[in-house]
């Protein structure tokens, strides 16, 4: 029989009524969800090298890459980061030279890097560098400028790791968690470690000539050092850039990332995109960009400010990537990435901070609102 409350229901109430409850699939996860209870980057369940990854994983990887890198805004952060990098040119330069100098190779180095960057990107960025470099070489005492300016020069130079750590963020989906104590110290020894890589990679380029055959005398290979040197250097040279920009990925942002051969592949990718974009944008303003006619005095200023723009934009489409490899590593082991990538924070200490701040905010507006005589919940 029917009890009391059904029998006044219409027959279509009651037939949904008796009809049984379907499974209600768990609820997926929102942008706000929390990752710290993620599981471990390394999760045995999720495919051990890129080689392992499945063809459809591989294709979705494509084209969540490009997709993601219009949804965050790249184009807008990587003129944030230009920005930054402009900032902290005139500091990384004073580092950078003054390293240079103490090993007694400041202006032979720089001149070959400032040939190299002329060849690869366009003319009038290296004229815009040229003047401020030279000066920085013929200033005395290097050595002495070296040990006064390093710490204030390197706390201005951090400032572009620091935006570089907050596009991470975005790129990743998280917070920022990490209290100052421990991020700033962490973004001054990052950036050491970038201007003694740009140091160390000027010299290897700047080696040839009569110091390869001097080198070669020493460790054995005489009069063939130079030719081989030559032809080895430029590889070992990408190498160790790829390496310093893989340490760059793995470091700042406020995630525990997985195995370090995994961030190596957007890194790779990022240098390679940065080249072939600096030769190709060389090429158009050699033969079809009119920057002097539109800026005069300017126009190298303008070229330099959009190489430097293409270089953040290749950096961040190459971290994007490194992203999305590990979503489609997650999504392969089974584990819920459609959504928000599903790793640990490093420290979420700062996030939790904030979110009781906001619901603080979020209480006195409503106490607010209610004090007005409206109270609509």
């Amino acid at each position: 029989m029917l009890g009391r409350s059904q029998q006044h229901r219409p027959p279509a109430e009651r037939a949904v009524a008796a009809r049984p409850a379907e499974p209600v699939d768990p609820p997926e996860p929102d942008a706000n969800s929390d990752t710290r209870n993620a599981p471990d980057p390394e999760d045995p369940a999720k495919p051990d090298s890129p080689a392992d990854l499945s063809k459809p994983s591989v294709l979705y990887v494509l084209r969540k890459t490009a997709r993601e890198f219009s949804t965050d805004q790249c184009t807008d952060l990587a003129a944030a980061l230009t920005y930054y990098a402009v900032l902290s040119l005139f500091p990384a330069l004073v580092v950078v030279v003054s390293l240079l100098g103490v090993f007694g190779q400041g202006q032979r180095t720089t001149d070959a890097v400032l040939q190299i960057v002329e060849d690869l990107g366009p003319s009038s960025a290296v004229d815009t560098l040229r003047a401020p470099i030279q000066q920085l070489v013929e200033a005395p005492s290097a050595g002495f400028a070296l040990a006064a300016g390093i710490a204030g020069a390197l706390w201005s130079a951090s400032g572009y790791i620091g935006a570089f750590g907050r596009a991470m963020n975005r790129i990743y989906e998280v917070e920022e968690g990490r209290p100052i104590w421990k991020l700033r110290p962490l973004q001054l020894l990052l950036t050491f470690v970038g201007l003694v890589s740009a140091a160390l990679v000027a010299l290897m380029l700047a080696v040839s000539g009569p110091i390869a055959d001097a080198v070669g005398g020493v460790i054995g290979l005489g009069e063939q050092a130079q030719q081989v040197w030559n032809i080895a250097r430029w590889p070992v040279v990408l190498a160790f850039v790829i390496l310093a920009v893989a340490v760059l990925y793995h470091s700042s942002p406020n995630v525990r990332q997985p195995k370090f051969r995994w961030i190596s592949i957007g890194a790779g990718i990022a240098i390679l995109v940065w080249i072939l974009a600096s030769v190709g944008f060389g090429f158009y303003v050699s033969n079809f960009g009119s920057y002097n006619k539109t800026y005069g005095a300017l126009a190298g200023v303008i070229v330099f400010l959009l190489w430097l723009w293409l270089t953040n934009l290749a950096l961040l489409f190459g971290a994007e990537l490194d992203a999305e490899l590990e979503r489609g590593r997650q999504l392969q082991a089974g584990i819920a990435a459609e959504r928000d990538l599903q790793l640990p924070p490093r420290d979420s200490r700062v996030a939790e901070k904030n979110r009781i701040k906001a619901e603080e905010d979020i209480a006195r507006g409503r106490a607010l609102r209610r004090s007005r005589g409206r109270d609509d919940g």
